[in-house]
Order: structure tokens, then C-alpha cells, then sequence
């Protein structure tokens, strides 16, 4: 376990020894004492947060206040209203890639509308059992494969994405949001309105958005490297600087220099070193 420090805020940071079993997971735990209105940026993937501490995550939304374990699909925070509170909160945290997402859930991630969703609405009893179950063991990499032994049991008896649908998706990440929608249609043999369909309601948002979301996590996440506005706007293909502005105010309500000093953001070098999505690493 490692210790974060930004500004005043100090965790506790804990990482797997070893990958998840099932491909498009990455995971990592946190032990906080004090969570403080932290800004909840939008990421290209599901999050999944499993509290089992002392005290309790509290999200502040538009639709109100969501408490304890919750699932929130692709995007979440977008406008920059959403906060994260807390005290003597201790979760682990796992992203999803959207590929995996409906056969770990047992839901769509469209269902999810944009939205943050309590785990209990969506896995009944199993929520309840999987927190006494973490709070049970004594250590981290303990909680860790507790956690992706549940992830893999729920993977392999959910129903998978269509083929086509998971290659634009993978495109989309690796290509860091400048693939074209238009071209990924093409070369999987769909029209447009139908790629348009079928990744909407199995991925939780339309191909258009996740080519936004990609783009600007990958520019997001520059900026908090040091880089100026003008190089990543350049280098991550936006039209100019006024362009990366507005996207970065559109999913954040923020800055590019505030957006560059996130604590959520900054977090990820130690509890995510090597892969900021469960699809693509960070460059």
C-alpha cells in the first residue's frame, strides 16, 4: 500500500500483484479517511465501487445523494456537478471496460441512463454478501482476488457483446478518440445507424460520445502530466486550444488548468500505474 498526497488530501493506495482474469478489469483500493467534495471526472469505462468500511462514500448528484457500493456507467460526472464525500471510507474500486461491463452487471451499462446506481438495486443479496465478505479478510490482495473471483464467476455466465461492437470499441480506445465513426461502420459491414444502435444499447453511449470520451481522457490526463494546452490540443486532435477548452469545460465545468490539477485525475499514476482504462495505457 502506498500513500497519496495532493494538497491536503492523503490516502491510502493499494494495488493488485497480479492482472484480473478477465480481460477489460483493473481494480485498485483505497483507504480514506477523509474524502472531501472531490470532483468526479467522466472516464471511458464502468465503474464499480465496493465499500466495506467503517464509514460510507457519499456521491452528490443531480438525481441526489447515492450511498455505500454503486455501479456508474461510461462518462459518469459529465458537466462537472457530481462530488464525492466521505469519512473512514474504504472500497475497492474497479473499472470495467463497457465490453465486459453487461455480462458482470447483469444489466446493459445503457441502463444505467447516465446515471449512478446502487449495487444492491442491481445485484440484490450478493451486494450485501460481497461487502461482509471483503471486510472479512485481512488484506488487500486478499480483497483483490475475493473480488476478481466474483468479477469472473459473473463474467462467464453473462451474455457477451456482439463481435463487431467490441472492435469499434477497442478502435475507439486504442486510437485515443480520433477513429471516425463513419470508418468504423465500414469496416465492420454496418450502417452507420445500425453501429449506432447496437453500441448505444450494449455499451451505454453512442459511438459519437465515446470518441469525445476517449479523446478527451487522454488529453485530460496530458494535462495533469504537465503538458501545455496548446501541444495537447494539437496532439490529441482537437480543431485548436478553444476547441480542447470547450470539450474539457463540457465534461468537467472546469478549466483545462483547473482539469489539470484533479485529485481524481492525479490518483491514477499509483492506483493505476500501468493502464488508466482497462483497455488502453495512459501515454
Amino acid at each position: 500500500m502506498r500513500t497519496f498526497m495532493h494538497g491536503a488530501a492523503l490516502w491510502d493506495v493499494a494495488c493488485p500483484q497480479r492482472p484480473s482474469r478477465v480481460a477489460g478489469v483493473t481494480m485498485a483500493g483505497f483507504r480514506v479517511r477523509e474524502l472531501d467534495a472531490l470532483r468526479m471526472v467522466p472516464h471511458p469505462a464502468v465503474t464499480l465501487l465496493l465499500e466495506f468500511g467503517v464509514g460510507s462514500p457519499v456521491l452528490d448528484c443531480a438525481a441526489g445523494q447515492q450511498r455505500g457500493s454503486m455501479v456508474a456507467g461510461p462518462g459518469f460526472g459529465s458537466g462537472g456537478a457530481v462530488r464525492a464525500w466521505g469519512e473512514n471510507v474504504e472500497c475497492v474500486q474497479v473499472r470495467l471496460s463497457p465490453v465486459i461491463a453487461r455480462a458482470v452487471l447483469g444489466a446493459s451499462p445503457a441502463d444505467l441512463d447516465g446515471a449512478v446506481v446502487s449495487l444492491g438495486d442491481l445485484w440484490g443479496r450478493e451486494a450485501s454478501r460481497i461487502r461482509e465478505q471483503l471486510r472479512s479478510v485481512p488484506s488487500w490482495q486478499d480483497r483483490f482476488a475475493l473480488t476478481d473471483a466474483l468479477l469472473a464467476r459473473r463474467y462467464e455466465a453473462g451474455p457477451p457483446v456482439e463481435p463487431e461492437v467490441a472492435w469499434a470499441w477497442h478502435r475507439i480506445i486504442g486510437s485515443r478518440g480520433l477513429a471516425r465513426v463513419d470508418g468504423l461502420a465500414a469496416e465492420v459491414g454496418w450502417s452507420r445507424k445500425r453501429l449506432w444502435s447496437r453500441f448505444r444499447s450494449q455499451l451505454g453511449l453512442p459511438p459519437k460520445r465515446a470518441v469525445r470520451l476517449a479523446r478527451f481522457d487522454h488529453a485530460a490526463h496530458r494535462l495533469v502530466a504537465g503538458e501545455g494546452a496548446a501541444q495537447v490540443a494539437a496532439d490529441a486532435g482537437y480543431a485548436d486550444q478553444s476547441h480542447l477548452h470547450r470539450d474539457v469545460r463540457a465534461f468537467t465545468g472546469a478549466t483545462p488548468a483547473t482539469v489539470a490539477g484533479e485529485l481524481f485525475l492525479a490518483v491514477d499514476d499509483i492506483a493505476w500505474p500501468t493502464c488508466g482504462t482497462p483497455d488502453k495505457p495512459h501515454v
